[in-house]
């Protein structure tokens, strides 16, 4: 004769135990997943707000060698005050541009032949450029700079769209994107941006 099995069934102080890590870990999977949504929504926040704040730009032309150079990845940030000799993103001619605060508000804007800036009648010193250029200027000289607006200028004065072209113009406080702070790609060429 065979000899039957014996089952044995667990006693109910084990079921119960059981039952607890089922109910922890079930908690655990639900925490797990709350945190990791939390941080996602963290994450987009923290991201929306970096670009509200400090705009990240990649540059695409060649406009301000040798200050900065295609591909340079540069942060911004909105906002910030911001002076002759500067650099500054805005939106123009249905693109983003990247040029340098020479003429302030009120200020008068003359540019010869040579290549050389004066604002109010007086000499710009430019340690920034490489060559002077007169490059294609489409406007009127000398130019008052209208209130509320900047005169721009890119530093490869030669091939620079910028305030010199009727179609850049004037740059409105409405237009800027924001001051450039510093390059963060090429990283041998990260750092403050002069």
């Amino acid at each position: 004769m065979k000899e039957k099995k014996r089952i044995e069934i667990p006693a109910l102080a084990q079921l119960e135990a059981e039952l607890e890590r089922e109910n922890r870990k079930i908690q655990y999977r639900g925490e797990l997943g709350k945190m990791a949504g939390i941080l996602v929504v963290l994450a987009c926040v923290l991201a929306l707000g970096a670009e509200m704040i400090f705009p990240v730009l990649q540059i695409n032309g060649v406009s301000m060698l040798p200050a900065l150079h295609k591909g340079d990845v540069i942060v911004s940030m909105r906002g910030a005050d911001f002076t002759r000799g500067d650099l500054i993103a805005f939106y123009g001619s249905d693109k983003v541009l990247v040029k340098r605060v020479i003429g302030l508000s009120g200020e008068w804007v003359d540019i010869n032949r040579d290549g050389d800036v004066y604002i109010n009648g007086v000499l710009l010193k430019e340690p920034y450029l490489e060559e002077k250029a007169l490059g294609e200027c489409s406007i009127e000289l000398p130019c008052q700079v209208p209130k509320g607006k900047v005169f721009v200028m890119g530093d490869n004065r030669s091939v620079s769209e910028d305030s010199r072209s009727s179609r850049i113009d004037c740059v409105s406080q409405a237009q800027i994107i924001g001051k450039l702070l510093f390059r963060v790609w090429p990283f041998e060429d990260a750092g403050l941006i002069q």
